[in-house]
């Protein structure tokens, strides 16, 4: 891996900042021709991305990460995407055998350790080769993704990051996602406001933050794709 040239990143950074979505990734593609990939979970603000790829034609391939557990509701999405703009929707997996139905779940018995071999595997695996990823992180969402610019180097994985919508708010998003009828995923009206794998996704209540039913009970809000959840326990 060459070093990266944070100098650069950063000004790039400051140049795109306020700029539309388009324009931070026509940036990207430009400067990783053929190498910059969405990593897609199928929530409002990936869809409003797979659209503005679309509409202008972006070299930017598009991945999700399918666990095996993600709902009908966002297999029918992923579907729906791929008819409305034309495009494939590659699914990367850990490959691992499916959980023991007479064990624990294994969400249950250590989430974190889930999310990692069923997240954070096949995400490395994907983005080795790449030049950039980008994702649909917003600052609002959680203080872990406060500090996220547009673009930036994200040294876990060694490549860069672009978050095109670092500074959108959740209104915003929302606004032109209906506005340009791009296709969500219908549990968003049952109060699902943040839609991960089905056995660790439930319904928010009015006033509850918006990520509040992913892992419910839990101290846990992150799959560990933009926080390195290990990082923060404790052993060898």
């Amino acid at each position: 891996m060459s070093a990266p040239d944070l100098a650069g990143l950063a000004e790039l950074a400051r140049a795109l900042e306020g700029q539309p979505p388009e324009a931070i990734l026509a940036a990207a593609a430009e400067r990783f021709p053929g190498a910059t990939a969405l990593a897609c979970s199928f929530g409002p603000e990936d869809c409003l991305l797979v659209d503005a790829i679309a509409r202008a034609r972006l070299l930017v391939r598009v991945f999700t990460l399918d666990t095996g557990y993600l709902f009908p509701e966002t297999y029918a999405l992923w579907r729906a995407l791929e008819a409305r703009y034309g495009i494939a929707v590659e699914g990367r997996s850990a490959g691992a055998a499916p959980a023991d139905p007479a064990a624990a779940p294994p969400w249950r018995v250590d989430p974190d350790a889930c999310c990692h071999a069923r997240k954070v595997l096949p995400l490395r695996e994907a983005l080795a080769g790449l030049g950039a990823w980008v994702t649909g992180i917003r600052r609002e969402q959680t203080p872990e993704r406060a500090r996220a610019q547009v673009v930036e180097w994200d040294g876990r994985f060694g490549l860069v990051k672009v978050n095109p919508l670092a500074a959108w708010t959740q209104a915003e998003v929302w606004e032109r996602v209906r506005r340009r009828s791009v296709p969500t995923n219908p549990l968003h009206e049952q109060g699902y406001l943040s839609i991960g794998c089905a056995p660790c996704t439930s319904p928010v209540a009015p006033g509850e933050d918006p990520r509040a039913g992913r892992w419910r009970g839990r101290e846990k809000t992150e799959c560990g794709l933009h926080v390195d959840r290990f990082a923060k326990r404790p052993g060898p």
